[in-house]
C-alpha cells in the first residue's frame, strides 16, 4: 500500500508563485478597465442637460440644453488614470491596458447578447427592461471601441512623446496636450458613429453633442489636474523601478556632461 505522504525526514513539497513586480499598476489596470466598462453601458442613455433655459440659435446650429450621454460624469476619469499609467509605465504598459480593456468590453458585449438570448423563466418578468439596458447595439458597440482604441492610443502617444522631450519638466503640458488630442478624436469618432443611434438627427444637435462632450471631458481633466499631479508624484516616489530609472538617467546625463 503506497501513500502520499511524507516519510519522516522527507521535504515537504514546495508551493511557487510567480511575483508581481508592482502592487500599484495591477490596481490602475483595474480601475481602467471598470470605468471604461460601466461607461460604454451607461454611455447608451441619451441626456439633455439644462434644456429649460439653454436656448441657442447661431445660423444651422440650433442648440435647446446640452446634448450628452449617461457616461459624462465618469468617462472622463478614464483619461485621468491613461494619463497616470502612461507617465509612470510608459506606452507600452498602457498599450497593454488598453487592449485588456478592449478584451474586456468584447466580453462583456458577447455575454449580455448572450444573455438576453438564454430563454427566461416563468417567472421573470424583467426581459425587455434588460434588453433595453444591456442589449448590445452594434452601432454602439463600434462606436465606443473605435473611439476608445483610437482616442486612448492617441492620448498616451502624445503624452509619452512630449514627456521624451520635457523630461520630468512640465506635467502639465503632457496632461492637457495628450487630453485635448485624445479626448477629440474619441468623442469625434464616438459622435459620427453612434449619433444617430441616440436619435440625434440634426448638425445642431450632432455639433452640439460633440463639442460639449469634448469640452465637458476637458474640463473635467482641469479640474482634477490637482489630484492628477498628486497621484503622479505619489506613484513615482513610491515605485522602485521608477527611482531606479530616475538614478540611471541621472547618471547617464552625467556622463555625457
Amino acid at each position: 500500500m503506497t501513500t502520499d505522504r511524507p516519510t519522516t525526514g522527507q521535504a515537504r513539497p514546495r508551493a511557487v508563485f510567480a511575483t508581481v513586480s508592482s502592487p500599484y499598476y495591477p490596481l490602475l489596470v483595474a480601475l481602467f478597465v471598470g470605468v471604461m466598462l460601466i461607461s460604454n453601458v451607461t454611455g447608451t442613455k441619451g441626456v439633455v442637460l439644462f434644456d429649460s433655459w439653454l436656448h441657442l440659435d447661431v445660423g444651422p446650429i440650433h442648440m435647446t440644453g446640452l446634448v450628452t450621454d449617461g457616461a459624462f460624469f465618469l468617462f472622463p476619469l478614464a483619461y485621468v488614470l491613461g494619463d497616470v499609467i502612461s507617465e509612470v509605465y510608459g506606452f507600452r504598459a498602457m498599450r497593454r491596458t488598453i487592449y485588456a480593456g478592449f478584451a474586456v468590453l468584447i466580453l462583456a458585449s458577447l455575454c449580455f447578447w448572450l444573455t438576453i438570448h438564454l430563454p427566461a423563466a416563468d417567472f421573470y418578468d424583467g426581459q425587455q427592461a434588460f434588453e433595453r439596458v444591456a442589449g448590445v447595439v452594434p452601432q454602439f458597440l463600434l462606436a465606443g471601441l473605435a473611439g476608445y482604441v483610437v482616442g486612448e492610443f492617441l492620448n498616451s502617444f502624445v503624452l509619452v512623446k512630449m514627456k521624451e522631450r520635457a523630461g520630468e519638466r512640465r506635467l502639465w503640458a503632457r496632461l492637457i496636450g495628450s487630453t485635448v488630442v485624445g479626448e477629440f478624436a474619441d468623442t469625434l469618432v464616438f459622435c459620427s458613429i453612434a449619433a444617430s443611434a441616440l436619435g440625434i438627427s440634426t448638425w445642431g444637435d450632432f455639433i452640439n453633442y460633440t463639442l460639449i462632450g469634448f469640452l465637458w471631458k476637458t474640463l473635467v481633466e482641469l479640474l482634477v489636474m490637482p489630484i492628477t499631479y498628486f497621484v503622479v508624484r505619489r506613484l513615482k516616489r513610491a515605485e522602485p523601478s521608477y527611482q531606479e530609472a530616475l538614478r540611471s538617467a541621472s547618471a547617464a546625463d552625467g556622463d555625457v556632461l
